[in-house]
């Protein structure tokens, strides 16, 4: 019931005007949330390649309303490449289809995305298109394997969600053009008719999925903080002789940071999805939905701002 509310405080954005502005939700946020601009983002960046973590740079924001706004977040990620180039950092990029104009048209949408690629293979640098809701994985995936794979092969790779019946057999297939695919679990909210309502099957398949990843995949992402999961992949590794540089560890900016240093620590490769922009609300409600133990980090900070303020 907790996540359902939280997934539907997500998309009322006149709450998100209000908390936007609130001292409170801002400084909450400010853990998950790499800041409003590009700036505070590559700061961030910076800090975690300073404990041997790479990164993945998102600039908040999905479906957009007409060609001038989606052409305008197109080349925002464009700017995003040339300074992480320019800064020299080690991070890449994270895009969803909608917010390069995939609800106005795809041939739009593929134009823009093309520039982005394009860009990303002068720098040698890499993009990674995530996964929306359920409404758009055939078309993602779609527009991926005829559009945007086949002419930037180095360039370019999907994230896949564990939580979807469909998802093995979407692995499969990555596995089979060797396409780089960052597993997850998932975060929208989705009927039963598409995705498991049951957080065990949904580890479950994650872990089937991630199996089929590391021993037939092209370096995947294996994006999780759940340590039983993370225990399973080393050990799986193990077994398996897959060495470490054949996979990397991926978390949420602000999540298990000591769990993120402890893995460095161990030899694995790690990397940061890092968030920045004015549209973090939406993001951040999905983050408190995946992880009850975020809700309670935010309440027990309410209670201690009550408790000051009655103390004064």
């Amino acid at each position: 019931m907790l996540r359902s509310a939280l997934l539907y405080l997500s998309s009322q954005q006149q709450i998100f005007k209000f908390v936007r502005h609130n001292k409170l939700a801002k400084s909450f946020a400010n853990r998950f949330v790499a800041g409003e601009t590009l700036d505070t983002a590559l700061s961030a960046v910076a800090r975690l390649n300073s404990r041997s973590i790479t990164a993945s740079l998102d600039l908040l924001g999905e479906s957009v309303h007409n060609e001038a706004e989606a052409r305008a977040a197109g080349q925002a990620y464009i700017t995003m490449l040339d300074r992480i180039h320019e800064r020299k950092v080690d991070a890449n990029v994270s895009v969803k289809l909608t917010a390069m104009g995939l609800d106005i048209s795809e041939e739009l949408c593929v134009a823009i995305m093309h520039k982005i690629l394009q860009r990303a293979r002068d720098y040698g640098s890499f993009v990674r298109i995530d996964m929306e809701s359920s409404e758009y994985t055939q078309r993602t995936l779609d527009l991926f394997d005829q559009r945007l794979y086949p002419g930037y092969r180095e360039n370019v790779g999907i994230v896949l969600q564990s939580y979807l019946y469909r998802t093995f057999a979407d692995v499969q297939h990555a596995n089979l053009i060797k396409a780089r695919v960052r597993l997850c679990k998932g975060a929208y909210k989705e009927p039963e008719t598409v995705a498991y309502p049951d957080k065990k099957d949904v580890d479950a398949n994650y872990v089937k999925c991630m199996h089929e990843m590391m021993l037939k995949g092209n370096y995947p992402g294996i994006a999780t903080h759940d340590e039983a999961i993370i225990r399973d992949a080393k050990a799986f590794a193990k077994s398996n002789d897959i060495a470490s540089n054949r996979y990397e560890f991926q978390m949420l900016y602000g999540v298990r940071r000591d769990l993120q240093d402890r893995l460095v620590r161990e030899g694995y490769r790690m990397r940061v999805y890092v968030p920045f922009g004015t549209q973090w609300y939406p993001y951040l409600m999905r983050r408190l939905a995946e992880r009850p133990a975020n809700v309670a980090f935010l309440t027990g900070n309410v209670f201690k701002e009550m408790v000051g303020k009655r103390r004064r």
